[in-house]
This record gives structure tokens, sequence and C-alpha cells, in this order.
């Protein structure tokens, strides 16, 4: 955090992580090191006892409407192992299998919609890449007894996702432009060709069955140098 803080003194940084990330000693560090957090927290009695009153409108309002209704509902709350009370957001959601209420804890005084859904749900796509990374560019593979070992393996699977989001600038506006790293390597790289190479150029042949020929030329070309 020094370092970074040495560079990018003003820059704000933000912790956010489902309830498994939630420890009184992670919040104390962020408020003593300037890092906001938006993090969740498990429901208890007490949390569920602060939503009560809002609860029962959001459930009278779906009992009206006869679908699925969701509001925030922002409180001040403090924990016996916090020294002072923070933010907290709730998520009151009321559907057909009932209620379903959600908290997260903020350091900021911020719009709880936005809190919410437009900065913790957002942590979902973060996953997603480090599911990634673990499952379609061999990151799980730290089972050597060897630190160090284990270490230049996920740092090898780093620079490999790092190529593939760099490959991303060149796939804007195509098909595949959102697609997981897995997805493009079956689509992308794992394809079969035959490699002619002479003095003065090298082909490659692709069979006619492959449905993605003329995207991977198109991307080649942008690829190419010149």
């Amino acid at each position: 955090m020094r370092f970074i803080r040495n560079y990018w003194p003003d820059t704000r940084i933000v912790f956010r992580g489902d309830s498994g990330f939630y420890r009184p000693r992670i919040l104390s560090w962020c408020d003593r090191n300037r890092v906001d957090y938006v993090v969740g927290i498990s429901k208890n009695s007490r949390l569920l006892k602060e939503v009560d009153v809002p609860m029962m409108l959001v459930r009278t309002t779906q009992w009206q409407l006869r679908e699925k209704v969701a509001e925030t509902f922002r409180f001040q709350y403090q924990a016996k192992s916090w020294k002072y009370p923070r933010w907290v957001v709730a998520r009151l959601e009321e559907g057909e299998l009932g209620s379903n209420p959600r908290f997260i804890i903020s350091s900021r005084y911020d719009d709880g919609v936005k809190l919410y859904y437009e900065q913790y749900c957002a942590r979902g796509d973060m996953e997603n890449r480090i599911k990634d990374q673990q499952l379609s560019l061999f990151a799980d593979r730290t089972s050597s007894t060897h630190w160090w070992t284990n270490q230049w393996r996920l740092i090898l699977s780093g620079f490999a996702y790092t190529l593939f989001e760099r490959l991303r600038i060149h796939l804007k506006k195509t098909p595949f432009e959102r697609m997981s790293a897995s997805t493009l390597r079956l689509k992308l790289i794992k394809v079969v060709a035959v490699i002619i190479r002479n003095t003065r150029r090298v082909r490659v042949l692709m069979s006619d069955s492959y449905p993605y020929k003329d995207e991977l030329s198109a991307l080649v070309r942008r690829l190419a140098p010149g």
C-alpha cells in the first residue's frame, strides 16, 4: 500500500468482497490506510430487526403487484467487535419464494442502489475473470512442494491472461469480444492447420469446414506488423 500511495497519493482504492472476506481487522486496516470498502456481511437477528419495517413495505408491494420486488435500505450499524458504527446497505427482495434480504458494509455514504448493484454486484465479473485464469489458463496447477515453482506457474498464468486481454483489443466489434478465455482458445487458437514454409513465405492452410476461418484471417491481418 505504501508503494501505491507513493505514486498515486490521491487515487481512490476500493476493497470489494463477499461475506467470506468480511473480517473486522480488515475493515480497521482499510480505515487506517484510506481504503474504501464494499463488503458483504452475513445476516443476523440484529440486522434483520433493523429492516423489519422496510421489509414489510416491500412485502406489501410484492403482494399488490404479484411480481418480484427489490429495494435498498441504508442504516448505521455497530457490531460488538466494532469501535464505531458503519454504514450498512440492505437489499430487500420479496418474491414467490419469500423474503431474500442481503446486507453489505460500506465506508462511503453513497446511494444504496449504486452501492449494491453497481459496485458490490460488479464483483461477479471479477470472479469470472479469476475463474478464467484458474480453469482455462492453469492458475490452479500449484501442486509442487516448492514455493517458487508454484509462484512461477502463477506468473506464467498471469502472462497468459494479460495476452488474452491484449488480444481482446483487436476483437472489438466482433462476436469474440466478450467470450471467455476458454472459448477463445477453443475457437481461435486450438485450430488444426497445415503450415507450408519456403524461403519467401509461410502459408497456413485451414480446413474449409472451420467455421471461423474468415474471422481468424482478419485477426491475423490486424495483428501483423505494418
